[in-house]
C-alpha cells in the first residue's frame, strides 16, 4: 500500500516537468530574495528552507514545493572571477523560459549581471528579458517616501528625484544592443519590510507581474496569474496555486503513460490533502458524504469513465485507456483542477459553517476554465515536458 510521504516526491517531480523556470539574475543583495517572497507571498523562513541546489552554482525555488506552477532559478556568485553561466543555461532549456535580471537602481557596475545576459540571449534568442531596477528609495532624501500614483510607466516619470531617473535611465543604456529578438522591459520596484516605513511596502509589486505576464511565454504567464495577491482577498486567492500545481502533476501523469507512474487518483487524493492543511480541516466519511452529495451524482455521471472504486476521489475519470496520452493528460489535468476548486469551496464553506450550495456549478466552471488553461499550458495535443 502507498503511503502519503510515497507519493508526494513522485507528484512534485511531475508537477516540475511542467513548471516553467523564472530565472533570477543578479549581484548579492540586488534584491532576488524579495521578488520571489513578494510574488509567492512565502515567508522568508520558507523561502530560506524551500531552496535546493540544481547546478554547482545555482538553486531553485519550487512554488508551491508540494506541486509546484512555477520556478526560481536563482544563479549564486555574479561578479566572482571565472563563473560560467552554460550549466545554468542548460537547466533553463526545454522549458518555457524568462528571465529576470535584478539589479539595485542605484548601483552602476553591472557588467556581471550583462555578461550572463548576453551569454544566455545569444543562445536562446527567443527568451524574454525584464531587468527590475530595486531599492528606489535609496535615491530618496531623507523624509521622502515613494511616489505615488506609480510614475515609471509615465514618460518622464513625473515627480521622481533627478537623480534617480539618471540612474535609471544609465542602467537601461546598458542593455542597447544585447543579442536576442524582444527588446528588455525594465520595472523599478521598491520591496521592503513593513517595519521599514515605506508604504506601500511593495512598492511597484503590480507593475512588475504586468510586465512579467506581457512579456512571458503563456506557460508562464498563467503560473504568474495564479499567484497570490499581496493582500488578503477572497478565499480562492490562496488556494489557486496549489490546485494548480496538482492538476499539473496530473496531467503529466497521463501524458507520459509509463510503468509506475504516479496515478491520477492519488494524484487528486494528495491534493485533498493539502487544501484539508491550508484549511486548517480534515476529510473525515462525514466530509466525503457531504461533498459528494453537493457535486451531485449527474456532475459525476456526466465527467467520470468509470467507477469501481470506492473512494471519493477516484470518482474523477481516468482517460488514459480510452484516450490518446495527450487527450489524457488534458482531461486529467481539467477533471483535477476542477475537483480541487469545488472541494476547495466546499471546504471553505463548511469551515465556515455555511451551506455549500454550489458546489456543481463550481466545478462545472472550473472544468471549463479548466480546458482553457490546458490550451495556454500546452497540455494535451503537442504537448512536452522538460526532465529537472
Amino acid at each position: 500500500m502507498n503511503t502519503a510521504a510515497d507519493v508526494e516526491q513522485p507528484i512534485a517531480e511531475r508537477a516540475r516537468s511542467f513548471a516553467p523556470v523564472v530565472w533570477l539574475i543578479g549581484k548579492v543583495q540586488s534584491g532576488k530574495t524579495s521578488i520571489i517572497r513578494e510574488l509567492t507571498q512565502a515567508s522568508d523562513a520558507e523561502i530560506g528552507t524551500g531552496f535546493r541546489a540544481c547546478t554547482k552554482t545555482a538553486r531553485v525555488f519550487d512554488f508551491p514545493a508540494q506541486a509546484p506552477i512555477i520556478r526560481f532559478l536563482d544563479t549564486r556568485g555574479l561578479g566572482e572571477v571565472n563563473y560560467d553561466p552554460a550549466a545554468d543555461i542548460g537547466f533553463c532549456e526545454g522549458r518555457s523560459h524568462l528571465i529576470l535580471a535584478v539589479m539595485k537602481a542605484l548601483d552602476l557596475e553591472q557588467s556581471a549581471v550583462l555578461d550572463i545576459v548576453r551569454a544566455a540571449r545569444r543562445r536562446h534568442p527567443e527568451w524574454p528579458l525584464v531587468v527590475a531596477q530595486t531599492t528606489v528609495h535609496e535615491a530618496y532624501t531623507l523624509g521622502a517616501g515613494h511616489v505615488l500614483p506609480y510614475p515609471f510607466a509615465a514618460p518622464g516619470m513625473p515627480g521622481v528625484p533627478d537623480n534617480l531617473v539618471r540612474a535609471l535611465s544609465y542602467q537601461r543604456a546598458l542593455f542597447m544592443g544585447l543579442p536576442g529578438r524582444g527588446e528588455p522591459q525594465f520595472v523599478p520596484i521598491d520591496f521592503t519590510h513593513v517595519e521599514d516605513g515605506f508604504t506601500p511596502n511593495a512598492y511597484g509589486r503590480e507593475a512588475l507581474i504586468e510586465t512579467l505576464i506581457s512579456a512571458a511565454p503563456a506557460a508562464v504567464a498563467v503560473a504568474l496569474a495564479e499567484l497570490p495577491g499581496s493582500s488578503a482577498g477572497q478565499w480562492t486567492d490562496q488556494y489557486n496555486a496549489h490546485i494548480l500545481g496538482f492538476a499539473l502533476a496530473a496531467g503529466a501523469s497521463d501524458a507520459v503513460p509509463i510503468a509506475g507512474v504516479i496515478a491520477v487518483p492519488m494524484v487528486q487524493a494528495a491534493m485533498l490533502r493539502q487544501l484539508s492543511k491550508l484549511h486548517g480541516a480534515r476529510w473525515d466519511r462525514r466530509a466525503y458524504a457531504e461533498f459528494a452529495a453537493a457535486l451531485g451524482a449527474g456532475t459525476l455521471v456526466r465527467t467520470a469513465s468509470s467507477f469501481g472504486v470506492r473512494q471519493l476521489v477516484k470518482l474523477i475519470p481516468v482517460y488514459g485507456q480510452t484516450a490518446g496520452a495527450a487527450a489524457a493528460a488534458a482531461a486529467s489535468f481539467a477533471a483535477t483542477y476542477a475537483m480541487g476548486k469545488a472541494a476547495n469551496y466546499f471546504m471553505s464553506r463548511r469551515q465556515q459553517g455555511q451551506r455549500a450550495d454550489e458546489v456543481s456549478a463550481v466545478y462545472r466552471r472550473a472544468l471549463s476554465e479548466a480546458f482553457q488553461l490546458a490550451k495556454a499550458r500546452a497540455i494535451g495535443p503537442g504537448a512536452r515536458g522538460a526532465n529537472s
